[in-house]
């Protein structure tokens, strides 16, 4: 599967984003997904996932705020990112596996999020 991540900006704190990730092939439902972050000299770390039946993942970090969803006749997953923080600014990626432990397995090419204070 390929992947395809849109909709990063520049917003100011307390703002809201929405992040797209599209994907290619009829197979797309059958995928678990997810969205990771990276901030410049940390390590990249999962922020969201949801799995093939839509059960929903997120750290204490972004509980509340973000939301993830799939919209599988789309072949699409969003991350709606609400409350943002200059903390939230990184890079974001969806990514894919065949189960939420291999959710790394494809990945798209990153969208970068700057939140301004």
């Amino acid at each position: 599967v390929q992947l395809q991540a849109s909709g990063g900006g520049l917003v100011q704190a307390g703002g809201s984003l929405r992040l797209s990730c599209a994907a290619s092939g009829r197979t797309f439902a059958s995928y678990n997904m997810g969205w990771f972050r990276q901030a410049p000299g940390k390590e990249r770390e999962l922020v969201a996932s949801i799995g093939r039946s839509s059960s929903t993942y997120y750290p204490d970090a972004v509980k509340g705020r973000f939301t993830i969803s799939r919209d599988n006749a789309k072949n699409t997953m969003y991350l709606q990112m609400t409350n943002l923080r200059p903390d939230d600014t990184a890079i974001y990626y969806c990514a894919a596996g065949p189960t939420i432990g291999s959710i790394g397995r494809y990945w798209g090419q990153g969208t970068q999020v700057t939140v301004s204070s």
